[in-house]
């Protein structure tokens, strides 16, 4: 019997998957954060080694017996940093074929029905990334507004920040999303607002898009507008991908991860139209497995063996681990 690895490499968290040859999920691993930027490539190879072990404790296997390992990497953005990488894996002791790719690449080879197309990521940041079924890949930096890439509950806090201030000085429209802020962050008047923004005596932070949403949801014209423009920007970020390794003309799906998208259709209406009137064979839908299933995939896909046999099957083996991925 052969064995597949999948390890999913996050900024606060590290999961690692083993099934066998059939599909059938037989280990399962956790760790700490691996991200490089956060940890350093020591960190990383530390995250997965611990995880890994755990995985392969579960699965009663030895390191020997993976024949593919596929790695989604968290803050591996750039051509430049794949070699440390490869170092940090190869700490590992594996024997086997392996690849390492952004950790939102194995989000879309989990969630596209055939492991390509198209994923968006919109969590505190946003990132897309695009692959090939002949393995052509696009994206952006994911590095966010110093970029132009905007779409991240980040980026929603931000702009309505933007709103409030023209509200105050009178640039812009009056809007509910003002007193909402003053409300939350427990300031006196609209002027207290901005002055405790501007000197750092109120922080605030991407969990507060929820009340973006909720203003919006109220009917508020500037909130809603707020979302639209955050959503249509993300759109032509992904349109610029979809460009990169063009199949605009082509049916493909547009995998949706991270929790900007739980607003509904405020923020998934604008984003599907803008990217419709470019690519309008596009489909979208909502990741609902476990993207380290996305790094097993890899991992058998690198060592050779057909995926689409098998994928059906393994996402369907994750849930009795369902637990575990919180």
């Amino acid at each position: 019997m052969k064995y597949y690895l999948g390890i999913d490499v996050g900024g606060t968290k590290t999961h690692a998957l083993i099934a066998d040859e059939h599909g059938t999920v037989r280990g399962f691993g956790a760790a700490g954060p691996g991200n490089h930027e956060g940890v350093g490539y020591d960190g990383l190879a530390t995250a997965m080694q611990a995880s890994l072990q755990a995985a392969l404790a579960q699965a009663h296997i030895s390191l020997s017996e993976i024949a593919g390992a596929g790695f989604g990497i968290a803050g591996y953005d750039f051509p430049s940093e794949r070699q440390p990488t490869l170092d940090a894996i190869a700490t590992l002791g594996l024997d086997c074929p392996v690849e390492a790719v952004n950790d939102v690449v194995i989000g879309l080879i989990a969630g596209a029905s055939h492991g390509w197309g198209v994923v968006v990521d919109a969590g505190t940041g946003c990132n897309v990334r695009g692959r090939t079924a002949d393995g052509r890949e696009g994206w952006v930096t994911g590095c966010g507004s110093l970029f132009g890439e905007y779409g991240g509950a980040g980026d929603i806090v931000f702009r309505a920040v933007q709103a409030i201030s023209h509200h105050w000085s009178r640039r812009g429209p009056a809007t509910a999303l003002s007193e909402a802020f003053i409300r939350k962050v427990g300031a006196s008047s609209l002027t207290d607002l901005i002055e405790g923004l501007a000197l750092q005596k109120y922080h605030i932070h991407g969990e507060y898009a929820r009340l973006v949403f909720e203003v919006a949801s109220s009917g508020d014209a500037v909130a809603q507008e707020v979302i639209r423009w955050i959503a249509t920007e993300l759109g032509e970020t992904t349109n610029a991908v979809i460009r990169q390794i063009d199949i605009q003309n082509q049916t493909f799906e547009v995998v949706l991860i991270g929790s900007v998208f739980n607003g509904g259709p405020l923020f998934t209406r604008p984003l599907q139209e803008t990217i419709l009137s470019f690519a309008p064979g596009a489909t979208f839908t909502r990741l609902t497995t476990p993207p380290v299933v996305g790094g097993v995939l890899l991992g058998m896909e690198v060592a050779g063996l057909c995926t689409d046999e098998r994928r059906s099957h393994l996402i369907e083996s994750t849930h009795a681990y369902q637990v575990l991925w919180k």
